[in-house]
């Protein structure tokens, strides 16, 4: 082959070395831009997860709190029957001492 020959063949080789090169390069922007990309979806979705997740738990904080509000305001309404009826009985004990007070004052004047 003759050297013009020869350097146009090493030319041509170089070319398509870059043309190889260069494609790679872009292939490998490519797939990072993908893995970015595929990142950003799993960061997204795990961040719904989590949120999702937070939501169901606070749900379940919030029936919680509710039936224990009810048992409480339960218990308290069963107090205030029997507060009510201890002091109907301890009026009715009072008035009788008072009735009785007043009479022996009564007596002890006459």
């Amino acid at each position: 082959m003759a050297r013009p020959q020869v350097l146009e063949n090493i030319k041509q080789a170089e070319r398509e070395a870059e043309e190889i090169i260069e494609q790679a390069r872009e292939e490998a922007d490519q797939r990072v831009s993908e893995a970015r990309q595929e990142a950003d979806e799993i960061r997204e979705q795990a961040r719904q997860e989590a949120e999702r997740e937070a939501e169901e738990e606070l749900e379940a904080a919030r029936e919680e709190i509710e039936a224990e509000r009810e048992r409480i305001l339960e218990s308290g309404r069963e107090e205030r029957l029997e507060l009510e009826q201890e002091a109907a009985e301890n009026e009715q004990a009072a008035v009788e001492t008072v009735v009785e007070r007043f009479r022996e004052a009564v007596h002890a004047q006459t």
